[in-house]
């Protein structure tokens, strides 16, 4: 039986936003991005009182969302906002909340 979507693409993103945004961890993260001038690069876990594999694992959700982009320059690793996304999330809210 083939049931047609009921689900817009739009609303499937919000919802991955949605879910990137509910830790506050992530939120925190976010907020700290956002504020650059360019990418943070360094290890965030000198600045968040948490364990490594945690951090990690909310780094993952937030480039997953597509709302951080991250590159492996090792010892480094830098962290940037995602512009293109983070451009449609502040538009996909701004219309939900409407």
């Amino acid at each position: 039986m083939n049931k047609k979507a009921v689900y817009s693409e739009e609303q499937k993103q919000l919802a991955r936003y949605g879910k990137a945004l509910s830790n506050p961890v992530r939120v925190y993260i976010l907020e700290l991005l956002s504020k650059q001038s360019c990418c943070y690069s360094g290890d965030l876990s000198e600045v968040l009182p948490i364990a490594k594999s945690t951090l990690s694992q909310h780094l993952k959700e937030l480039k997953d969302a597509g709302l951080i982009q991250g590159e492996i320059e090792l010892p480094k690793v830098r962290y940037c906002i995602n512009k293109k996304d983070w451009e449609i999330a502040k538009k996909l809210f701004g219309e939900f909340f409407k």
